[in-house]
């Protein structure tokens, strides 16, 4: 059929009573193919069905050289593009999914998000997979970020990463943008950008509206549900990745979305901060790196305290068990002695809900009780991955070295972290 022929062209499909036209793409294995329908969808072939194949007219040229186009009738937005799977398609010759070569190659494959805005700046500050990056890379982000928004001619950002570690992202970016007046939206896609089932054309869009909407702050937006009606807007620190594959992962912890996007509207779900173009953000990124994010399971050591203590460590969020729990009088190994030790020698200890769901209430059972009276930082209903953010934000910041500042500091709502509103 001479298919690897085609890719890049316009081409008909017969599939039996059925005739589909679009752009031929090259297929995530032998056995099928892809073909972008002049809808924006892309479409999966199997090839052993498929009757004939015609090519219409010849596109390849026109394909690689895509270039940004530049609307003045639509609201001006920037995009940071850093890797991950949004980024991503195959690429026959290392027979892998792998980066895309330029910017404009993402935007070749999924032009409509150009009827919502004009995308007047990109920025790529590197391109990785987010299970690479660490607090440096949030650092690198925050710079680019804010620069972009005090750009009077910017509606708003939105920033495009992988999914693995978006949440770490979201709650950094949270912390790290001071003074915020713009939206600042993260998105995603689960499947590459040529598979036919991928997510991209609508996170995309559906960024493109918050970025340009009434909003202020730092927001992931992605699927709602595992078909494409509509997207979620969440609050970048309550919000995590809840399966490894679904289309809709990102799911809103302990608080409602902030907005619902469908295609066509947008629908304000809860409260948020309005936009204030007037305000100047600054970056606020200091942050210390030796913190870590432990969890308590049935039996565990708590020598473990000592490693991390002797490895230099200033502060540990520990993921508790049920309302806020770990072995204390009674077990076999109990956490009490070693826990006092540690705090007494400079160590912050702080404790997260396992569960994900609900609020810590270390007052309900004695356990609870004897672990705050030794001075652990009870963290209510806050994420772990969100806590252990904060706490290396926090313990950056080398002014509020006191242990009562930290506390304070850490209980401190700063960016809707803590749902006081959170109904058992």
């Amino acid at each position: 059929m001479g298919i690897e022929k085609n890719f890049g062209n316009y081409v008909e499909v017969e599939m039996g009573k059925e005739i589909y036209e679009g752009v031929l793409l090259p297929s995530p294995d032998e056995g099928t193919f892809l073909l972008k329908l002049d809808n924006g969808y892309n479409i999966g072939f199997n090839k052993k069905e498929v009757l004939k194949l015609k090519m219409i007219k010849k596109l390849k040229n026109e394909e690689k050289d895509f270039e940004i186009p530049h609307l003045k009738d639509k609201p001006n937005v920037a995009i940071v593009i850093l890797g991950g799977t949004i980024s991503a398609r195959l690429n026959p010759g290392k027979g892998g999914v792998d980066f895309v070569e330029k910017p404009n190659d993402l935007f070749k494959y999924y032009p409509e998000i150009f009827e919502e805005v004009n995308i007047s700046k990109v920025e790529v500050p590197f391109m990785k997979g987010s299970e690479n990056m660490d607090y440096k890379d949030w650092q690198k982000i925050a710079k680019v970020v804010c620069e972009l928004v005090n750009d009077s001619n910017l509606s708003g950002v939105i920033v495009a990463q992988g999914t693995d570690t978006l949440h770490y992202t979201s709650s950094a970016l949270s912390f790290f943008l001071r003074n915020l007046g713009k939206p600042v939206v993260i998105t995603f896609s689960q499947r590459s950008i040529d598979r036919g089932s991928s997510d991209a054309m609508l996170n995309l869009i559906s960024s493109a509206k918050i970025a340009t909407s009434n909003f202020s702050g730092v927001a992931v937006v992605g699927h709602a549900d595992t078909n494409d009606e509509f997207c979620y807007a969440i609050r970048g620190t309550k919000v995590r990745k809840m399966h490894s594959s679904r289309r809709d992962a990102f799911r809103p912890i302990n608080s409602e979305p902030l907005f619902r996007i469908y295609p066509q509207k947008l629908e304000k779900i809860s409260e948020c901060k309005k936009r204030d173009n007037g305000k100047k953000c600054v970056v606020d990124s200091k942050f210390e790196e030796k913190v870590a994010l432990l969890k308590f399971y049935p039996g565990e050591d708590p020598a473990i305290l000592d490693y991390y203590f002797e490895k230099g460590y200033k502060g540990i969020v520990i993921e508790v068990l049920g309302l806020g729990h770990v072995a204390t009088s009674g077990a076999r190994l109990s956490w009490i002695k070693k826990l006092k030790e540690v705090q007494k020698k400079g160590m912050v200890i702080c404790a997260a809900p396992q569960t994900i769901y609900g609020r810590l209430d270390p007052l309900v059972y004695v356990t609870g009780r004897e672990l705050l009276e030794i001075g652990i930082i009870y963290l209510e209903d806050m994420l772990a991955e969100t806590a252990f953010v904060k706490l290396g934000w926090v313990l950056g910041h080398k002014e509020w070295a006191s242990k009562e500042k930290v506390k304070e500091k850490m209980l401190e709502n700063f960016e809707g972290e803590i749902n006081k509103r959170l109904v058992e």
